[in-house]
Order: C-alpha cells, then structure tokens, then sequence
C-alpha cells in the first residue's frame, strides 16, 4: 500500500470560495480510497504545525498538490505552508542543503534532497482555456502549463528529491463551468489516474 498526501491548496479569497478544489480533493481523496491507498489531506485554510506537516511529507510515497493558479502563482496561503514547512524540514528529512560544498560552490546545487524515491503531482485549475496555452498568437505564446507557471513549483519538488508524475490541468472553470462540463472533467481525471496508478503497466503502486 502506497500512502497519500494530498493538500487542498483551494483558499478562500476574494471571489473564489475554493470550491472546485473541494471538488477536485474530494475525487482525487476517492479515488485513491478506493484503490486501497492510505490517504492524509491538508486544507490550506487550516491551521497547521510545521514539523508536523514535515511529517505527513515524510510519511508520503505521493504528495498530490490541488491548486488554484491566481495572477500565475499558487494562492498565498499554500505558498506561505511551502515555506513555513520545507523550511521546517531543513536537516529534518526534507532537504539538508542546497547540495552545494563550500569547497567547490559553483556546482551540485540542488542536489541536497533528502525526498528521493518519492513523487509528486500537481493539479491546476484556471479560468483561462486550455486554447490560451496552445493556439499561436495566444496569451502564453504556445508554452504549457509545465513549462510555463508551473516552471518554479516543478523545480521546489525536484530541490528536495522527489520526482514528478503528470498532473491534470482544468481549464476555464468560471465562463465556461457547465455541469457537463465539470462531469466530463471527473472521468477523465479518474482516467489519467488509473492510468498511472492502476493499469497493468503502472509502475507506483
């Protein structure tokens, strides 16, 4: 059995009451469930401890990240709990040092993590189309999610040794939430995750 941490970066703010990262916790906590994993959740609206939430990192084979994307960054709230618990988690199991040595400091750096043998999995949902990634002449001139917004949050994870599986991206979930279209996203979510984590090839359970 694989165990399961999964934070709901879904902050209320504003306009957004997070509700479709309630939604999107409550199928990733589902699935995960009923496949026999055991599952942790954080909600970033929550107060927490930080060495205790080092803990439930340490405890993780999969960190699964539900996140809002707001002016192209994860809300404040996940941001500050990134912080307050990779710093907590320096020399404590997370990461021991940039992997730099004083000796030679021009190179190694982010080679100090101590997460090795762990994944992780970042979900984001927008407002903006999948099209404003995709079609030439559009906002983010052809470049992905990934490789784009996401570029510095994929980059934290690897600093601490762990390593990435594909999330899922919803896209344009204000002017365009139609139930049917939220329902569509549900299967196949759910198919992006028994593909990786349950069909014949799957390497992680």
């Amino acid at each position: 059995m694989k165990n399961i941490f999964i934070i709901n970066g879904g902050q209320n703010f504003a306009h957004s009451g997070g509700l479709f990262n309630n939604t999107l916790t409550g199928w990733t906590a589902d699935f995960f469930t009923a496949n026999d994993f055991d599952v942790r959740i954080f909600n970033v609206n929550d107060d927490f401890e930080a060495m205790a939430e080092v803990e439930n990192f340490k405890w993780a084979d999969i960190i699964v990240y539900n996140t809002p994307i707001w002016w192209f960054q994860v809300p404040n709230l996940l941001k500050k709990y990134i912080d307050d618990v990779f710093t907590a988690g320096h020399q404590n199991g997370m990461y021991a040092s940039d992997g730099r040595s004083r000796k030679n400091p021009e190179i190694n750096y982010g080679t100090g993590g101590l997460m090795q043998g762990k994944n992780y999995i970042v979900n984001s949902t927008w407002n903006a189309p999948d099209t404003a990634f995709t079609l030439p002449g559009e906002f983010f001139n052809e470049t992905s999610v990934d490789d784009g917004v996401l570029f510095g949050f994929h980059h934290m994870n690897a600093f601490v040794g762990m390593t990435k599986i594909q999330g899922f991206h919803f896209h344009d979930l204000e002017k365009n939430a139609t139930e049917e279209r939220i329902e569509n996203y549900r299967k196949e979510y759910n198919k992006h995750l028994e593909s990786i984590f349950v069909t014949e090839e799957n390497l992680i359970k």
